[in-house]
């Protein structure tokens, strides 16, 4: 019996020591970045392919693929989801690591051909920026966690995203956001409702969160892929603390 709990301990030890070596192997992970992207009611069909196919071709961009693959030993965790209501949130990309350009090549073809759970939603988030606690919690463990919400209107549905920071911890998150500013005409986007200086302001005062935190403008969503190729760069090469302008 002796003999046989001795030749467990050596296995479980075994096991562990082998564990450690691969995931040393691996090195660190520098960063954890969540992509939330808006499909509320106010994104239309055109709208929802132009933010798809804007975020895939930022992502193929090579001064991005650069930046991600900058520290081969210390690769970019990569996952996606889509937010709307209070409950509308879903997952397009689990959790991927982007080890190889291979990886990224495949990440942005999968969010490219992704399609929308939800057209007929309000702008929810507070409720958005609290699926993504959750997601980083459930994610791998890096040195930094950077939260990059986008969308097109301000919050009117639940907690704003002040009242979710109060409710949870997110010292070690930073949220970044991208503003699509577009024309009120025609659409029913809400800066009446709280953006009357422009949407980028009202993130820049109510959504942003954390050290260095910014604010990205994307004039309207033909813009959408330069805006978000110029905010990737920033977040692939922000430094934990540092402040932006």
């Amino acid at each position: 019996m002796a003999g046989t709990s001795a030749l467990r301990a050596i296995l479980a030890c075994a096991l562990v020591l082998g564990c450690a070596s691969a995931a040393a192997a691996q090195g660190p992970c520098r960063l954890a970045l969540v992509l939330g992207m808006d499909i509320s009611s106010s994104v239309d069909p055109l709208e929802d392919a132009l933010q798809r196919g804007g975020l895939a071709q930022a992502l193929r961009a090579p001064d991005v693929a650069d930046a991600i693959l900058s520290q081969p030993d210390r690769p970019v965790a990569l996952a996606m989801f889509e937010w709307s209501g209070r409950v509308q949130q879903d997952i397009v990309l689990p959790w991927v690591m982007l080890t190889d350009g291979a990886a990224i090549l495949a990440t942005a073809d999968r969010i490219a051909t992704s399609r929308r759970s939800y057209a007929e939603f309000s702008t929810a988030i507070g409720h958005a920026v609290d699926y993504a606690y959750d997601l980083f919690r459930e994610g791998p463990v890096c040195d930094a966690r950077v939260l990059d919400l986008s969308g097109d209107g301000v919050n009117n549905d639940g907690p704003s995203a002040a009242e979710a920071y109060a409710m949870r911890d997110y010292s070690d998150i930073t949220v970044n956001a991208l503003a699509i500013e577009v024309e009120e005409t025609g659409t029913d986007h809400g800066l009446s409702e709280g953006a009357e200086e422009g949407l980028a302001a009202y993130f820049k005062a109510e959504v942003i969160h954390g050290p260095g935190a910014f604010v990205e403008r994307a004039d309207g969503f033909e813009d959408f892929a330069r805006a978000m190729r110029r905010k990737l760069l920033r977040e692939l090469q922000i430094q934990v603390g540092q402040t932006q302008d």
